[in-house]
């Protein structure tokens, strides 16, 4: 099993990115998708996540902000960050969840102006 984690960067607060996820080893659609997050000195943190066939459901901290969405089809995944703040500032990791180890190496976000 692989993720493989993209799209991260430095961006004004305020501003959009967009993150993607691609995952090889297994079928993604026996799997719900998530995206968490873990910020310098602080836990892992689950942000969204989207079952095969479901609706998402998003954690209270991005919810209006952050859009997950999957392409079975391609085994992969993406997040859309908008109206970022300096508190998204973490390291981002697509995985399932419940998780699948090993975990990818994640992507850099970095709200800061």
């Amino acid at each position: 099993v692989q993720w493989v984690e993209s799209g991260g960067g430095l961006v004004q607060p305020g501003g959009s990115l967009r993150l993607s996820c691609v995952l090889s080893g297994v079928d993604l659609r026996y799997y719900t998708m998530a995206w968490y997050r873990q910020a310098p000195e602080k836990g892992r943190e689950l942000v969204a996540r989207v079952p095969f066939g479901g609706g998402p459901i998003y954690a209270d901290s991005v919810k209006g902000r952050f859009t997950i969405s999957r392409d079975d089809a391609k085994n992969a995944g993406s997040l859309q960050l908008t109206n970022l703040k300096p508190e998204d500032t973490a390291v981002y990791y697509c995985n399932s969840h419940p998780n699948i180890d090993p975990w990818g190496q994640g992507t850099q976000v970095t709200v800061s102006s």
